[in-house]
């Protein structure tokens, strides 16, 4: 396991995890999502690719729509 920091909580995630994998344990609509990883966006085509070292910051926006 490794440690990441998601929207500023900590949590434990299993190593190789990518961002892609935790947008699905996180069960979050990948059509409404924003993620800064690091302080660097990263596109959904990139997701997959995208790995979550220790120590790794995440952001996670959710669109909510509405008006």
């Amino acid at each position: 396991m490794v440690e990441i920091v998601v929207n500023g909580e900590p949590r434990a995630v299993r190593r190789g995890s990518t961002v892609a994998s935790l947008m699905e344990e996180l069960a979050l609509d990948a059509e409404r999502v924003a993620v800064e990883l690091d302080r660097r966006i990263v596109r959904r085509g990139e997701w997959d690719r995208a790995e979550l070292a220790e120590g790794a910051r995440l952001e996670i926006v959710v669109f909510v729509g509405g008006g």
